[in-house]
């Protein structure tokens, strides 16, 4: 009997001491929770908001560049039916037979050799002109201490005329005459265009050396 009430005792005291410290426990582990939702709230919230921001910014991004690339789809398609309406207008091919007729006859007119390479000569000339003007000319401009931009962009701009002129005397001697055909007139064609080119490059230096002595004393 004594030991039926001494097991009953430990069970009731165990018992006991269990529920105290679930009882005990249970507030710490409520207002913890309390106090850790807020903030894990708080970071979610801002961790969407964030996500928002970037996906709103990426479809800002793509609709402007879709934006662009239907600007520039719609103004090429309206520069060529605007070319195919001129090209399809009386008035503007009658303006442009105008502008054209005389040089095909003067063309016509020329066709033979030596003008091919006498075109061939002069557009050799003004590369070899302009070329060393760009070059040799401006550093001795320089060396006076003076030097202009407007005759930088000049000598430039006729160089690449003269450059595109030699490339289509040659495609239309290639066309329509027999000089290409022979190496002793483009060879002599060449020479004499380099002998030019050489004077008037050394005419034009003296010119600027001029001009710069004159800005110069301005100063």
């Amino acid at each position: 009997m004594r030991t039926m009430l001494a097991i009953g005792a430990v069970l009731f005291f165990g018992f006991s001491a269990h529920a105290r410290a679930q009882e005990d426990a249970t507030p710490e582990d409520a207002s913890s929770a309390a106090a850790k939702s807020p903030a894990t709230d708080a970071e979610e919230s801002k961790s969407s908001e964030v996500a928002e921001t970037l996906s709103q910014a990426d479809g800002e991004d793509e609709g402007s560049g879709r934006s662009a690339s239907d600007l520039a789809e719609d103004a090429r398609r309206t520069a060529e039916d605007l070319t195919k309406t001129l090209d399809q207008n009386e008035t503007v091919q009658q303006a442009s037979a105008g502008i054209l007729q005389p040089l095909y006859v003067a063309a016509e007119a020329m066709a033979f050799p030596a003008f091919y390479w006498l075109a061939f000569a002069l557009m050799t000339a003004g590369v070899v002109s302009f070329l060393f003007q760009l070059v040799f000319a401006k550093l001795v401009v320089l060396a006076k201490g003076s030097i202009s931009s407007r005759e930088v962009i000049s000598d430039a701009v006729g160089m690449i005329i003269s450059a595109i002129g030699l490339i289509l005397t040659t495609q239309a001697a290639t066309e329509n005459s027999s000089f290409p055909e022979s190496p002793t007139s483009v060879i002599s064609a060449a020479v004499a265009g380099v002998v030019l080119g050489v004077f008037l490059y050394r005419w034009g230096q003296a010119e600027e050396v001029e001009a710069a002595r004159g800005r110069k004393k301005k100063r």
